[in-house]
């Protein structure tokens, strides 16, 4: 009778986890623990030629980034939403050290996509020594990648002077990517012919990855939508949820606020943009925000010492914290839920102006990024929902 009775009820949890399933994975972000460890990873690494001539491609990459966050929030690996962590390394620029190759790391492999964001907004150009060997080699042997041959491991290498140049060469550069299972892609801002005549090709094909042209002269056009205001209006409230805690939690709530402005600041429609990447999975800030760093274990509020939370949450008594992160975890999920629902409707307004205009738009660093991780996602069972 027993083991009846046990066999029923291993019966029902099982069903009961077959059907809520779903809903825990929507929810995941704010209301129940998810171990980020457990999760795909995607791993860019972004090396931008910060020459003279390449004003335009660091424009287009500030102003596509979190176009390509939202392609990628599509994405899923057996039914696991991915994480997304992403590096940045400028080479080429006579400003840095000669000794270094004329290359800087701007930014580690980081989940905080607004580091991102502010690291591509420093970028300036000058001058032009571009070592394209140095830098991939660098940023394959600094980063730390993962291990796990189910992730994506990426590095897209952008610029226009031939890829020979330097002390490394790009081949054994691209041999060391390849024992770490990382793919090399390479995008040439220019002509496609002469990116394959100057070995651009040449690299992508060694590391089995893509060859691209972009123009990247092109300015990227924001659609301004009716949706826009009200989602601006969403974002404030958004950014009310976010409870900092730890040594940098005050300079990230206030990075945050001014990445808003910076994307405000250029047009309404990328501040959309932005807002949809930031109600996404991929937009996680558990090392700096109380509700994202409880809701996925990162961080156990009993263990935190008092000098590490807000003034906020200090005033509070201790028996009432919890559920003032829990009412802000609430909050943001409605919030939430209202931008998403927005920004649908703005993506079919936007795609309805764009197809009434007719004439499609060059080749740009979101198309370039966005089809080769598709292709590559592929490989390793990962799907992009349209």
């Amino acid at each position: 009778m027993k083991n009846k009775f046990f066999t029923i009820g291993i019966f029902v949890i099982t069903a009961v986890v077959v059907v809520f399933y779903p809903y825990f994975q929507k929810t995941a972000g704010a209301t129940i623990n998810v171990n980020l460890n457990d999760r795909p990873k995607i791993q860019l690494a972004i090396l931008l030629d910060t020459s003279s001539s390449m004003n335009g491609l660091l424009d287009q990459t500030r102003n596509q980034l979190w176009q390509i966050v939202n392609e990628f929030s599509k994405a899923e690996q057996n039914g696991l939403k991915p994480t997304l962590e992403v590096a940045v390394y400028e080479y080429g620029n006579n400003r840095l050290s000669a000794s270094n190759g004329y290359i800087r790391k701007v930014t580690g492999l980081t989940g905080e996509l607004d580091e991102v964001s502010e690291a591509l907004f420093s970028l300036t150009t000058s001058g032009g020594n571009e070592y394209c060997g140095y830098v991939i080699k660098t940023a394959v042997a600094d980063l730390p990648w993962s291990n796990s041959d189910g992730d994506i491991k990426a590095i897209f290498i952008a610029g226009n002077e031939p890829f020979t140049q330097g002390p490394i060469l790009y081949k054994n550069a691209i041999v060391m990517a390849k024992q770490k299972g990382i793919t090399v892609n390479t995008i040439h801002a220019g002509n496609l012919q002469q990116g394959a005549n100057s070995g651009w090709k040449d690299g992508a094909f060694l590391a089995g990855g893509e060859f691209m042209s972009i123009d990247h002269n092109h300015k990227i056009a924001h659609f301004n939508a009716p949706q826009d205001k009200q989602i601006a209006k969403l974002n404030e409230e958004l950014n009310k949820t976010y409870i900092p805690y730890g040594a940098k939690g005050r300079v990230k709530s206030q990075r945050q606020k001014v990445q808003d402005d910076k994307s405000k600041s250029i047009s309404s429609g990328l501040l959309s943009k932005r807002v949809e990447a930031k109600v996404s999975s991929m937009y996680d800030n558990s090392n700096w925000d109380l509700v994202d760093a409880v809701s996925t274990g990162k961080a156990d509020l009993d263990k935190l010492n008092e000098n590490e939370l807000s003034e906020d949450l200090r005033e509070l008594p201790k028996s009432k914290r919890k559920d003032f992160i829990q009412n802000k975890a609430q909050e943001r999920i409605k919030i939430k839920e209202e931008i998403i629902k927005l920004t649908s409707k703005r993506n079919k307004y936007v795609a309805e102006k764009k197809q009434e205009m007719g004439a499609p738009s060059p080749a740009t660093v979101n198309e370039a990024v966005s089809l080769a991780i598709q292709k590559q996602g592929a490989a390793k069972n990962y799907t992009f929902k349209k």
